[in-house]
């Protein structure tokens, strides 16, 4: 995890042409998304072969990613942060817990950007998995160049969940995804890009990594 100083994040969305400003507090960052090996250690579910242990884990749904912080905080003797009903499709964030969650996308985004302003924090082929050079499958994580903040694979590799409802009015309980993936043309590896997806679904170019709300003491 990687001690992130809060600040203030422009998003923009391209398809309703809008932009908002959000402050962020500072918070904590996973410098990789999620393993394969790390998923399996945490929620026992079957182990990858040695070969995919460092790839990132996919095919998780949005509910799996909040479910695994919940068991990540509860192995690490955290408080759990969310409160976690599918069924009913509750998701609830207690803000005074200490465990892991996923990132805001505020967050995201100005943990992605790394005190850059452009659409990526370095040349594409060197800090990303992309279309272009990713032979269309993922790669292991932090193979790439890292942004200037130590942060690996924001750009590429694998879309990440955020916490964040994409559009309740247009799309209801659809979730925001960051970042582009090892499928994706160059302009969807870009800082400001907004892609959703239902929270029920497991998709080959989907991860996400874990954050905290943290402070440097």
């Amino acid at each position: 995890m990687i001690f992130i100083t809060g600040g203030t994040v422009t998003l923009s969305d391209r398809r309703t042409e809008r932009t908002w400003q959000t402050v962020v507090a500072s918070y904590a960052l996973a410098t990789t998304a999620v393993t394969r090996s790390e998923y399996q250690r945490v929620t026992g579910g079957p182990p990858p072969s040695p070969a995919d242990g460092p790839l990132p884990a996919v095919e998780i749904s949005w509910w799996d990613a909040a479910a695994f912080c919940n068991a990540l905080s509860q192995q690490e003797r955290l408080s759990p942060v969310y409160r976690l009903d599918p069924l009913a499709e509750v998701a609830e964030w207690d803000e005074t817990a200490n465990g892991y969650r996923l990132p805001t996308e505020a967050e995201w985004e100005h943990a992605c950007r790394a005190g850059t302003t452009g659409p990526h924090y370095g040349a594409l082929n060197d800090i990303a998995w992309y279309r272009h050079n990713s032979d269309e499958r993922s790669h292991p994580v932090g193979g790439k160049q890292p942004n200037d903040w130590g942060l690996h694979d924001t750009l590429g590799n694998v879309w990440e969940w955020c916490w964040d409802v994409y559009d309740p009015e247009a799309y209801g309980t659809y979730r925001v995804l960051r970042g582009g993936g090892w499928f994706d043309e160059h302009w969807s590896c870009r800082a400001s890009v907004r892609r959703r997806s239902h929270p029920t679904l497991r998709l080959d170019d989907v991860g996400f990594r874990v954050a905290r709300s943290a402070t440097k003491s």
